[in-house]
Parts: structure tokens; sequence; C-alpha cells
């Protein structure tokens, strides 16, 4: 069993799993690159001076694989379900007619303003249609998770969606290590 599914391959999902993959948890991300970061430039975005959004995702994508998650690139996720030991998520690759199904501990939705997999799975919902979450990203469905767009109607920046998606990985992180959890490195361990 997988520990975390990410479905969706933007900034707050690939931030999600870069927390959860750097720190020891089997990390599947669902990524069918549709995230508007393509149509981005980052000027605003705290230690970057500029780079265009396409480029950004190659880095953090890069990253992302470098520390152990894997990618399932042009695989779409179809359903999510609980099950007794979490979810049951259901995708399907472009190359294939075949779906696959994955169990995971944990399911973090970062799918853009497509919010009907989370709604259909339980989590409930804002007045503004987002999927309601709390400050630690959490969904009101236990071990689900939203963040980006998913969770956020308006005001929404590539910063902010990669603080909701590390918030959401620290929660994960923090319940798995049944304590606070915070991944802090120092110059010794770079």
């Amino acid at each position: 069993m997988t520990n975390v599914v990410i479905i969706g391959g933007g900034p707050a999902g690939l931030s999600a799993a870069l927390f959860t993959a750097k720190n020891g948890l089997d990390t599947v991300v669902f990524d069918t690159d549709e995230t508007a970061m393509h149509a981005a430039h980052l000027w605003n975005y705290l230690g970057i001076k500029s780079i265009g959004g396409s480029e950004y995702m190659e880095i953090a994508r890069e990253q992302v694989d470098e520390q152990g998650a894997e990618r399932k690139q042009g695989e779409e996720v179809t359903s999510v379900e609980k099950s007794d030991d979490g979810f049951t998520i259901t995708a399907e690759s472009d190359e294939s007619d075949d779906a696959k199904e994955y169990d995971a501990k944990y399911v973090v939705f970062t799918t853009g303003r497509a919010r009907d997999m989370a709604e259909k799975l339980g989590c409930e919902l804002n007045d503004d249609g987002t999927v309601a979450i709390d400050m630690d990203n959490a969904t009101t469905v236990e071990n689900a998770y939203a963040a980006g767009w998913t969770a956020r109607a308006d005001k929404i920046q590539a910063a902010i969606s990669v603080g909701g998606g590390a918030a959401a990985g620290l929660d994960i992180l923090s319940a798995e290590k049944g304590r606070a959890f915070h991944d802090f490195d120092t110059p010794e361990d770079a």
C-alpha cells in the first residue's frame, strides 16, 4: 500500500509530494499536466527573480523525482473511494484501456477547480464551491487533504499553493510520526 497519493501535479501537489517523499513516505503523484502554470510567468515568488511557469514545473518535477516520489505522468484519476485501510484510487492511462487501482492511507486533492472527486468522497464544500479545509489543509474526511485552487477560489498564487501543499505534507508526516514534525535542514545536511 502506498502511504500518500496526490492527485494533481501542479505547485500544491508537487510541494506535498516533496515533503512526504523526502521524509520516507511512499508517495505517488498523478499528473495530467493541466496546471495553469504553463500560462504563467513568476515575478512574485520569493527567492526567484523571474522564471517561466513551464520551466518552474520542470524544475519542481525534477526535485520531486530526486526525492523518490513516483509520478504517474499522464495517468488520470477517475475515482477515489474509502476503503478499510484508507482509500482506493482508480486511474486510467492514455497508453492503456485498462483502469488500475491503487491503495493509499492518505489522499491529497490538488485538482485545481475540479472538486467533484473530493465531493463524491464526502469532503464538505464551502459556499464558494471550494473544498473545506482546516489550517493543516485537512478536509472533513479523515486522512484526505486539499490544497491550491481546490481549496481556494480566489487570491491564489503559486506561492500560496506551494504553502498549502507543504502544510498537508507536514500534517501527514506529523500523523505518521506521532508528533509535530518539522522538515528543517541545515547546511551540514546539504
